[in-house]
């Protein structure tokens, strides 16, 4: 049952990122671009995003099990580590670079252009990086792509 949530989730974020059109990187690079011909549609975007979202993490926050009864693993969030720092850096200069995020970057690979290639194949082997990282002592309680989904 967890495949399917999560299949529904990835379809309805997927047809989300198509409807306001931040699958597009010029769309993105215009927000970020506030020197230039600065486009806020995707801090709207954001915003609807993080409507939504609060109502669920405060649900989850308050039942610390889904409603599978699995448990549920939040991120603290009062923890800064180097790996996180570093890797929140890396993420915005990848953005801010190609204007493609993760989510983004798989819908783009549906049109086959070389670019999402280059840049999925780029987050996959990032990943695979991290896997070669030695595990640092803050692994689980930083929220790492690891602890995802473990309890503490």
């Amino acid at each position: 049952m967890a495949f399917v949530t999560a299949l529904v989730a990835g379809i309805l974020f997927g047809l989300g990122l198509l409807l306001s059109r931040m699958c597009d990187p010029q769309r993105v690079l215009a927000f970020l671009d506030v020197t230039g011909h600065w486009n806020p549609a995707l801090a709207f975007t954001m915003g609807g995003a993080v409507l939504v979202a609060t109502p669920a993490f405060l649900f989850a926050r308050r039942r610390r099990v889904d409603l599978f009864g699995q448990i549920v693993a939040l991120p603290d969030r009062f923890r800064f580590d180097r790996r996180l720092i570093g890797g929140s850096a890396l993420f915005g200069i990848g953005w801010g670079l190609s204007g493609i995020c993760p989510g983004p970057g798989l819908l783009l690979l549906t049109g086959g252009s070389v670019q999402s290639w280059v840049f999925v194949s780029g987050v996959v082997a990032g990943f695979y990086l991290l896997g070669l990282l030695p595990a640092s002592s803050t692994d689980g309680a930083s929220g790492d792509a690891r602890s995802v989904g473990k309890p503490r």
